[in-house]
């Protein structure tokens, strides 16, 4: 049993390691954690309900997740064809298209929970 949590202490380990290759090696991913924390303030100020949080939540994560996926892609293809290549060009096209459509859906998503909450802003101070 002793050995079942330390695998399981190292798989959380070599996954705290991935993400912090991520922040500091990706400089999208340190931008899409700037509008995160962007978000988080703008959601705490505007007070937005808890089934906005749960989208605002999901589509940090959904992005979060696309361009560490987008950075793994790109990583082995740079291990496996260190020379240019058609096929891992387009691989990589294909992997930050993924970490584009996730972040334009994010801003989709956030301008339809904060427009109102803004324009209520708006209303009430002018």
């Amino acid at each position: 049993m002793d050995n079942y949590f330390k695998k399981r202490y190292n798989s959380f380990k070599f996954a705290l390691r991935g993400l912090n290759a991520a922040m500091r090696s990706e400089p999208h991913m340190r931008l899409h954690l700037g509008s995160a924390l962007g978000v988080v303030v703008a959601g705490f100020l505007f007070e937005v309900t808890a089934v906005e949080w749960c989208l605002l939540v999901g589509c940090m994560g959904v992005v979060f997740m696309a361009e560490i996926f987008n950075t793994a892609i790109e990583t082995v293809i740079n291990l496996v064809s260190p020379d240019y290549h058609v096929l891992a060009g387009k691989a990589k096209d294909l992997a930050a298209g993924a970490v584009l459509a996730a972040a334009i859906m994010a801003a989709v998503i956030g301008l339809i929970i904060f427009v109102p909450y803004l324009l209520s802003f708006v209303d009430y101070y002018l």
